[in-house]
């Protein structure tokens, strides 16, 4: 479908942000720079690299390699969104949605953001190469490049298909902990990490939606921007098909029970039925259910998988 419009995007003046508006004293400070790693994100790295490991180790792979892992896992997403949120400094400031993160809301300094996304991204390679292993810290590098460079450098302000690029970033957690057991990257792996790749575009298109006239407002050209609304809606209902389809194949390739299929299966009607509805809705109103459902069924689906394992594995 040809694009409707080429945005271009805008370069919000920063203005000078009075030394009295940054974060004083320990607590506060500290909270700014927690939310710089953006721990709402974090927690997908969680639903989705311990059950990968649970798979991988056909069992539980050991308490002191799952929490080693998941602090590295954590320093790598944190270091990926502190520099993602210095780079996007200015469109954060136009939008209604991140005008309070700590960089346009002035809590901290440009200059400091960088100083810590750089420390965080060094600390998660030495800590997986020292705890885990060298191909755990290598994913988390390319992690790291993919969300930085490619994503948000790259692709966000250029092209209708960034989040669905970008998406491997956020993909990367099964990979990791794939790796952490068995430093190796099988075939149950990569279908992992391409139910998470193909969850992305309907998780965060649905978003979009609803969150059109920032996007539009900050010259970034979302898909509902570009494409339109009705384009998007489509693309949703794909990719839900693709990625429900995706996690059969992985359950078959990882020989899964009876339990994570049924999970697969039941979670995946509701997640295609909820995108139809919402490509068969003139509004928008079906648009957060979508997005709200999307988690809801990420979590239901490496849950299962989980459980599966350690129950019945």
């Amino acid at each position: 479908m040809a694009q409707t419009s080429q945005l271009e995007p805008v370069a919000a003046p920063q203005p000078a942000v009075p030394e009295a508006s940054r974060a004083t004293g320990l607590v506060p400070l500290a909270r700014a720079y927690f939310e710089l790693t953006k721990p709402t994100i974090i927690v997908l790295l969680f639903i989705t690299t311990v059950p990968a490991m649970v798979v991988a180790a056909q069992g539980w792979p050991g308490t002191g390699l799952v929490v080693a892992t998941l602090i590295g896992g954590f320093l790598s997403a944190g270091s990926a969104s502190a520099l993602n949120q210095f780079a996007d400094r200015d469109i954060d400031q136009v939008m209604r949605r991140t005008r309070k993160r700590p960089l346009p809301a002035g809590l901290v300094r440009p200059a400091h953001a960088v100083a810590f996304g750089v420390a965080l991204g060094v600390a998660s390679v030495a800590w997986l190469a020292w705890q885990v292993n060298a191909l755990s810290a290598l994913l988390s590098v390319l992690a790291i490049g993919v969300y930085v460079g490619v994503y948000t450098y790259g692709l966000k302000r250029r092209s209708v298909q960034n989040i669905v690029i970008g998406g491997a970033a956020g993909a990367a957690p099964p990979l990791i902990g794939w790796a952490a057991v068995t430093n190796s990257v099988e075939a149950p792996a990569l279908l992992l990490f391409l139910v998470v790749f193909y969850w992305t575009p309907p998780h965060f298109w649905a978003l979009s939606l609803r969150l059109q006239d920032d996007y539009r407002l900050a010259g970034v050209p979302m898909m509902p921007v570009v494409w339109g609304e009705t384009e998007t809606k489509r693309q949703i209902v794909l990719y839900t098909y693709l990625c429900v389809a995706l996690t059969f194949i992985f359950g078959a390739v990882a020989h899964m029970g009876a339990l994570y299929f049924l999970v697969a299966a039941g979670a995946g009607i509701g997640f295609i039925v909820l995108a139809t509805q919402l490509r068969r809705s003139a509004g928008l109103e079906r648009a957060i259910p979508v997005f709200l459902y999307a988690n809801a069924y990420l979590a239901a689906v490496f849950g299962a998988m989980l459980v599966d394992q350690l129950l019945f594995g």
